[in-house]
């Protein structure tokens, strides 16, 4: 009983704090002059002198123009950081540069808020690279995502699309940097390392000696939770009792993972003046949350069919791969939740997962609408509430209207380019990899395809966590899921952008008896029918092949 009284507790609170949270993104990205202007505008106001920054709305093009060139830039410094660490200050540990398609791979996983790591935490990174290379890059890639997505409102609610310099510094001083920091004390009277110290020196049992890492772990923890980027301190993320000490910090953690995701779609009810639409996103969004929830928890407390048949796990569920302080119901939430937020943090060897455990996790990265990271998964479910407007218009022979806008096939265009990138990011270089580099796979069977797609959908979503059993660290797997994570992050920003931009710029048609509302059960239901219909069809046979033929196997 009790893990089911933690569990929604965890998710209630963090329900509770949805909609204010989203309140206050309206207050600090709006153009109106508020109270926030007399804590932050002081430092902006540098920021902005410093940085050259005109504080004056840019057309689409030269939002997204502007979002890919600073975040090319920060790529190219970052991968210079890591090439040369063995030279620079803050290496007690002594770490050597990275290999060049590792240092690629790191750069791009992190910048694009993927954080998917072929690289051990703290046996690959300075304290200065993972200060300046991976947190510098935590703060900037979740707020790049966080101003695209305001962006992308405005544009569909008729205002000014505004600049994307100003949108990025506001949403670190007015977002990211507050509750970090507040998160990171939080952390740290938890017991969580905040240190520059070197490696402590621990005599063993047996008379030997170990060094035990560490670092200033607090304060990369709390925006590797808030921003959805997940990349651990730690090889073994926040399975580690540095990185997660217990219940609390894993219950803060959780919560800070769905923080801006949640909040987004009261953000959004809030812009386009309909608060009812954000509620409407908002339960469309929980419902497929609570089913994959629930297919886990089934799955995982069923645990291995082939091992209770010969009486090993004894009706307990499957603890492989999980930790004992947090049990079955709290690693196969925390699984579903940054999985769902596109975090990519973990408290349990996904790979250790049930397949049908394993495959819930997929699912979500593969819709990449169960709340989705930070902007880029709200941007998702509105680009499937236009499919469904769209879908709904064509049956009653009318021309679709999304917020008072027609959709026409300049929109719809864009919108069916955007759906087919991602499952040819996935399932083509899966295909190549099975075909080509079947020796990096631990498993040859059925759970060796679930390696490889998971890796591609990780790395397509933007996610980053992984089937551990993988051997990923050489040239193909660096280079091959660093181009990956590169097109699967800017491409629908771009062309998701260009819609907004379209949209933005028609005159809106006045609303009649036949305009399809979007603030109904009706349209929930056509919403969640449109993610779930264009998801099967374009994943449910790779499923069938990884997963699931894995799971029908293991039946005595």
């Amino acid at each position: 009983m009790s893990e089911w009284v933690s569990i929604v507790t965890t998710l209630l609170l963090a329900g509770l704090l949805a909609r204010p949270a989203g309140l206050y993104l309206v207050k600090a990205f709006g153009a109106e002059p508020t109270g926030l202007d007399r804590w932050f505008g002081p430092a902006e106001k540098l920021l902005y002198r410093v940085g050259g920054v005109r504080q004056e709305s840019q057309t689409w093009k030269k939002y997204a123009a502007s979002a890919l060139i600073v975040n090319g830039a920060m790529i190219l410094l970052v991968y210079v950081v890591f090439r040369t660490q063995s030279g620079l200050p803050l290496n007690p540990g002594g770490i050597g540069s990275m290999e060049p398609t590792l240092a690629f791979h790191t750069a791009v996983s992190f910048m694009t808020n993927t954080n998917l790591q072929h690289y051990g935490g703290e046996s690959g990174l300075s304290y200065l690279s993972q200060m300046i290379g991976i947190v510098f890059m935590m703060f900037t890639a979740s707020g790049t995502g966080l101003a695209v997505v305001m962006a992308f409102m405005r544009a569909l609610s008729g205002r000014p699309i505004g600049s994307f310099h100003v949108d990025l510094i506001r949403s670190v001083t007015r977002v990211l940097l507050p509750i970090s920091i507040a998160a990171a004390v939080i952390f740290v009277a938890l017991g969580v390392p905040q240190t520059l110290e070197p490696a402590a020196a621990a005599q063993t049992l047996q008379g030997g000696e170990q060094a035990i890492a560490r670092g200033p772990m607090a304060s990369f923890l709390s925006i590797k939770e808030l921003g959805n980027n997940g990349g651990g301190f730690m090889g073994v993320n926040s399975a580690h009792p540095f990185e997660n000490p217990g219940a609390i910090s894993n219950l803060l953690q959780i919560v800070l993972m769905l923080l801006l995701p949640t909040s987004l779609p009261f953000a959004y009810g809030r812009m386009v003046g309909n608060a009812k639409q954000g509620r409407v996103l908002f339960a469309s969004m929980a419902i497929l949350f609570i089913a994959m929830l629930g297919i886990s928890l089934a799955a995982e407390h069923a645990g291995n069919p082939a091992l209770n048949a010969l009486g090993l796990q004894q009706g307990q569920g499957s603890m492989e791969g999980k930790e004992t302080r947090f049990g079955i119901a709290q690693s196969a939430l925390y699984s579903v939740v940054t999985t769902a937020s596109e975090t990519g943090a973990v408290n349990a060897m996904h790979d250790s997962l049930t397949p049908i455990g394993g495959l819930a996790t997929i699912a979500n990265m593969m819709l990449n609408t169960v709340f989705g990271g930070v902007g880029a998964g709200f941007m998702n479910v509105l680009m499937y509430a236009m499919i469904g407007v769209f879908l709904s218009g064509l049956m009653v022979g009318r021309t679709p209207e999304f917020l008072g806008k027609k959709l026409e096939g300049k929109e719809m265009k864009l919108i069916a380019l955007t759906l087919l990138v991602p499952p040819f990011l996935i399932l083509v270089p899966t295909a190549v990899a099975l075909i080509a580099y079947p020796g990096t796979l631990s498993n040859p069977g059925f759970h060796g395809l679930t390696q490889a797609l998971y890796e591609y959908t990780s790395s397509a979503s933007n996610n980053g966590s992984g089937f551990e059993g993988l051997d990923d660290n050489t040239p193909f797997w660096n280079i091959s899921t660093g181009l990956v994570m590169y097109v699967g992050r800017y491409f629908p920003i771009v062309t998701l952008l260009a819609v907004a931009g379209s949209l933005g710029a028609k005159k809106p048609v006045p609303e009649t008896s036949g305009t399809f509302r979007t603030d109904t059960g009706l349209f929930a239901a056509v919403l969640l029918g449109a993610v779930l219909i264009v998801g099967a069809l374009t994943f449910f046979p790779s499923l069938v092949l990884g997963p699931i033929a894995e799971q029908l196997t293991l039946k005595p």
